[in-house]
């Protein structure tokens, strides 16, 4: 599903004006997200020349204090209900998007962000046979529906995924079998698919050069329009209107 063109989720598209940008990574555990965006830092930053305060990399769930918490009961605590889990994620979401993404945007910075609310629809929409649509709904719900403006899939079957797991370090949701992590691959196809203008699906099979190069081709549109010293128009509220 397109968490944009669900028939029962009506968020609009436009984005208002900002200054930064936000570029997600997505993909199985061990597809090489954390590589991938370790690579595209340093790309911004030596060649690109973007001041290195303003390259900032983070994931989910965690980057914060309280979503390192979080993170902790949900991948290597007890068993947890599917529904209570979706709303951990969510709330790790809320936390992280209001106190970490939104204000480092506002300073016109970039943000490389592993996982977003993406893995919540194919993770809880799929693996865990909620319905996806909610599971989007309550995401965007609880990050005032923001976007990323580029989103990156690094696609992996899951027997590859398992063969670049260390067995040993597996965490509650990468021992839940190929099964579930074929239905999770599944699902991020399909939005990748309904959502070609925001997704860029890359074979993560490939050499990580040869992935870097078409990481730094997916998110070029982006980044030419990135201009740190954009000021957004100020927000008018009904009431200036009147």
């Amino acid at each position: 599903m397109s968490v944009l063109d669900s028939t029962t989720l009506r968020i609009p598209a436009p984005r208002p004006p900002r200054r930064g940008v936000f570029v997600s990574f997505e993909g199985g555990d061990g597809a090489g997200k954390s590589t991938q965006m370790a690579m595209l830092r340093e790309h911004l930053i030596h060649e690109r020349q973007v001041s290195e305060d303003l390259v900032l990399t983070t994931r989910e769930p965690g980057g914060t204090p309280l979503g390192e918490q979080i993170r902790s009961l949900l991948l290597h605590g007890e068993h947890v209900d599917e529904r209570a889990e979706a709303l951990l994620y969510a709330a790790d979401r809320a936390h992280h998007i209001a106190t970490v993404v939104r204000p480092h945007l506002a300073r016109g910075g970039l943000v490389l962000g592993d996982r977003y609310l993406d893995s919540s629809i194919a993770y809880q929409g799929a693996g865990r046979a909620l319905e996806a649509d909610q599971i989007g709904a309550l995401s965007l719900w609880a990050t005032g529906g923001l976007l990323p403006d580029r989103t990156i899939l690094l696609d992996l079957p899951p027997e590859v995924l398992d063969e670049r797991r260390d067995a040993q370090e597996l965490d509650r949701l990468e021992q839940a079998g190929r099964e579930f992590h074929a239905a999770v691959r599944a699902m991020f196809l399909d939005m990748a698919r309904a959502e070609p203008e925001r997704f860029q699906v890359i074979d993560g099979t490939q050499s990580r050069d040869e992935v870097h190069a078409q990481v730094l081709e997916a998110v070029a549109e982006v980044l030419d329009r990135y201009d740190p010293t954009f000021e957004p128009p100020a927000a008018v509220s009904h009431r200036d209107e009147q």
